[in-house]
């Protein structure tokens, strides 16, 4: 995020934080939390910053360490900054004994990064995560609102540059992707 960026919602987002908040009973605003992250983290460069979620702790006039401690507490919630598209990949049983550790290395060593580290030109951050409950279909990973499934390295070739010619950031709140490979 930019510096001096002012720390401001869309009117289009904030209607949306407010609709999210109308769903829940007088003082349980707070349920709201998690969703109002999501747009949040896709509207502030797809991740949290200690303002932005002082931000969201305003808009449901909660404590802003409410807002840090569930954003640090889930994986999906960035804390630092990422690339456009963050790769993450399922690193448990199913996954890793389906070949995710290969993908993981051709990944690392495709875009020239290790695991946790954002590509120079911040458009991939690659991230091992826990389960992402597609067991059936491993090796799996989760870019923003689309799982890719049943992956192999020709398979992650064609993501990447599909990825890289968009120049888009990925999202949990995009509508997934449902073309096939």
């Amino acid at each position: 995020m930019a510096a001096n960026k002012k720390i401001e919602f869309s009117e289009e987002t904030l209607a949306l934080c407010h609709k999210l908040i109308k769903r829940y009973p007088e003082g349980k605003h707070k349920s709201a939390l998690i969703p109002i992250l999501h747009l949040a983290q896709a509207e502030f460069d797809g991740w949290l910053s200690p303002e932005v979620m002082e931000y969201v702790a305003s808009i449901l006039k909660i404590q802003a360490i409410e807002a840090f401690e569930v954003a640090s507490f889930y994986s999906m919630f960035n804390l630092k900054p990422v690339g456009k598209c963050h790769l993450e990949i399922c690193r448990t049983s199913s996954c890793w004994l389906m070949g995710a550790e290969d993908v993981v290395r051709h990944l690392e060593k495709r875009l020239g990064i290790k695991e946790g580290e954002t590509t120079p030109d911040g458009m991939f951050t690659i991230k091992t995560v826990e389960c992402l409950g597609s067991c059936g279909t491993a090796p799996m990973m989760q870019v923003g609102a689309d799982y890719y499934e049943n992956l192999t390295l020709e398979k992650v070739d064609q993501l990447l540059d599909r990825m890289k010619a968009s120049g888009k950031r990925k999202s949990y709140t995009d509508v997934a992707e449902t073309r096939p490979l």
